[in-house]
């Protein structure tokens, strides 16, 4: 309880009736500041402890100048007129005015005077047009306001043109008639708020005074959540690879055993991309449980012997090495899962189109274009007699769709895809060609363990949900946009991301 509360309750314990006419001239008898004590008002009348009327009183201030006039003891206007009197009745020149009370009282001085008839000017000189010193009625005016700041004994016009003068102010204070609440105690208990597990256990709830509940109060207001701009082009990725009939593929499996992520697809064992230095390898579980057994032995075979009019790359599989587990590198783990089935479900090989959009990890360094963690899209076709113009042209539609249309192919290599085209978009603020995926069709050394038939071939691409943000959102450092150096505010205020399917960017 405040220094101010404890008073005022004290004040009103003297009897029943006790009342505080007015909180500033009590907060002045108490030598409290009528904050302070407005403070304790408001917070008293919260609980009821007491009750309170509002007053406003009006009163008057004088300014500087005004308090300047009644400590010298005359008006401007009265000093210039005993300097224009005291001239006789040639009068007085006006630099000579100006000397003699200053140049300030006498431009206000001679004004009031000529307003009220009191001198003229005789030539260059000013006369005076009376002969005896008027009253100082301004004088008059102030002191009494000095005594009675209400200013109610003086007349309105009086009043009116003290003010335009800028000689006093008009001030408003509120102040409060205080009395007794219904729930006054002389001492104040502060309520509890919440009903806590110790009030319970120890019983202490029942003698407690509680706040009251206002259950039709909204509360404060709960900000929303804003979506990573990643997120948001992630979205629209999804919505057009649907419309252009694919499929998604399930995708929630970070971890995969190197047999899914290198080996079903035709990737050596002894390939650079298999060690430490560019892998995630997991140390517990080091070692994934089982795959398809028929399966693992037609994988094993392609890589030993060969098929399908392919040599293999004679060396010894080794199943220590297929079951390793990873954090994938690729979504084409899952790929070549979803494939997998495809060939064995029940009915046989039927053409379908796939997409997966999910995270990937490569053990890279780091720089403005590149992360050890990022969003991998995928989408592959399983059809008859696909060739490299379809693949082509599948990539040209989807690119053009997210507003992509300067691109280039370029021959590459991949273990498990021949032809291979490395796919390049051009950045318009990087003022360069970036890498912005890669392509081809899968070898039939991938395809004919899984028991697709020979005629099938499967066209597919891959690419970074980041390199096409980045270019969407005009971001030149990859690091700007995903990881632990992202600025929140620019997700909070990163456009809504929306391509036009016709092929222009909206």
């Amino acid at each position: 309880m405040s220094s101010a509360e404890e008073k005022l309750l004290k004040q009103l314990s003297n009897d029943e009736g006790a009342i505080i006419q007015d909180t500033f001239v009590w907060s002045t008898s108490v030598e409290i500041s009528h904050q302070e004590v407005v403070g304790a008002v408001k917070s008293l009348l919260v609980d009821a402890y007491i009750t309170a009327k509002e007053s406003t009183t009006n009163f008057f201030v004088l300014s500087k100048e005004g308090e300047g006039i009644v400590s010298s003891g005359e008006s401007q206007e009265i000093s210039v007129f005993k300097a224009v009197l005291a001239a006789g009745v040639d009068g007085i020149a006006m630099k000579d005015l100006d000397g003699k009370v200053g140049k300030a009282v006498s431009k206000i001085g001679m004004g009031n005077c000529m307003k009220s008839k009191w001198i003229g000017k005789n030539g260059a000189n000013l006369i005076a047009k009376i002969d005896s010193i008027p009253e100082d009625s301004v004088l008059a005016a102030l002191q009494a306001l000095k005594g009675d700041d209400s200013g109610s004994s003086l007349d309105s016009k009086l009043l009116q043109n003290l003010k335009r003068r800028k000689l006093i102010s008009s001030v408003s204070r509120k102040s409060y008639e205080v009395a007794r609440g219904p729930s006054y105690s002389p001492v104040r208990v502060k309520k509890a708020a919440d009903l806590t597990k110790e009030m319970l256990d120890n019983g202490t709830w029942k003698e407690t005074q509680f706040k009251s509940y206002n259950f039709l109060t909204l509360g404060e207001k709960v900000g929303g959540g804003y979506l990573h701009p990643l997120l948001k082009v992630r979205a629209e990725f999804r919505k057009i690879l649907m419309q252009m009939g694919f499929q998604e593929m399930p995708t929630n499996k970070w971890v995969e055993s190197s047999f899914w992520n290198f080996d079903s697809l035709f990737q050596p064992q002894s390939h650079p991309a298999r060690d430490a230095h560019d892998t995630f390898f997991i140390k517990k579980p080091a070692e994934t449980v089982s795959v398809p057994e028929d399966y693992y032995e037609r994988v094993k075979e392609m890589h030993e012997k060969g098929g399908s009019g392919s040599i293999g790359y004679r060396y010894d599989f080794k199943k220590e090495e297929a079951f390793k587990n990873l954090l994938r590198t690729h979504t084409t783990a899952i790929s070549s899962q979803m494939l997998y089935q495809l060939a064995n479900q029940e009915g046989g090989f039927k053409p379908m189109k796939y997409f997966s959009i999910d995270r990937v990890f490569r053990n890279e360094s780091m720089d403005a274009t590149h992360l050890c963690e990022f969003h991998q899209v995928e989408g592959l076709v399983a059809d008859y007699n696909l060739s490299l113009g379809d693949l082509i042209g599948t990539i040209e539609t989807f690119f053009k769709k997210i507003g992509i249309t300067q691109l280039r192919f370029k021959p590459a290599f991949n273990p498990y895809t021949e032809p291979s085209m490395e796919i390049f978009g051009y950045h318009p603020d990087l003022k360069k060609w970036t890498e912005i995926g890669n392509s081809g069709m899968f070898r039939p050394e991938m395809l004919a363990p899984m028991g697709l038939p020979e005629n099938v071939r499967v066209i597919a691409w891959g690419l970074s949900l980041e390199r096409p943000t980045m270019i969407k959102y005009r971001i030149k450092n990859i690091r700007d946009l995903f990881g632990h150096k992202v600025e929140l505010a620019r997700t909070r205020t990163a456009p809504v991301c929306r391509f036009d399917t016709t092929g222009t960017v909206a």
